[in-house]
């Protein structure tokens, strides 16, 4: 029979990584509201006229035009995909350790219904 110890230290564990998925998933949200922030809205990028959103330009990238417009090589798509690109292994794992601490949790509140109904059931 397990003991009493065993089951809270290993219910802590669980709630314990189930409180690091869901840090890691919410990084990984900031990190798509930080790309949504670079790619939509409009930016000062310090010269005499403000930039227009990423998305919403006509001007090229700053590979094939930086000498026309400054604006194109202060927020160009790399930075922005790295961003994304970030998130996605941020959102793996935060998904896996929230998923795997919630199951335990979950399967060691189950098992100590069975034992207690079955210590019930023994004693009648």
């Amino acid at each position: 029979m397990r003991s009493l110890t065993y089951d809270i230290e290993f219910r802590a564990r669980a709630k314990r990584t189930r409180a690091w998925g869901l840090g890691l998933l919410s990084l990984a949200a900031l990190l798509w509201v930080w790309f949504g922030v670079l790619l939509l809205m409009p930016y000062d990028a310090g010269y005499q006229t403000d930039c227009e959103a990423r998305l919403f330009t006509d001007r090229s990238t700053a590979n094939e035009g930086a000498g026309e417009n400054r604006c194109t090589a202060e927020r160009d798509w790399p930075e922005l995909l790295g961003v994304l690109g970030l998130s996605a292994p941020v959102s793996v794992v935060g998904a896996v350790l929230f998923t795997s601490g919630s199951l335990s949790n979950r399967m060691a509140e189950h098992l100590a219904e069975v034992t207690r109904l079955t210590e019930a059931a023994d004693r009648t």
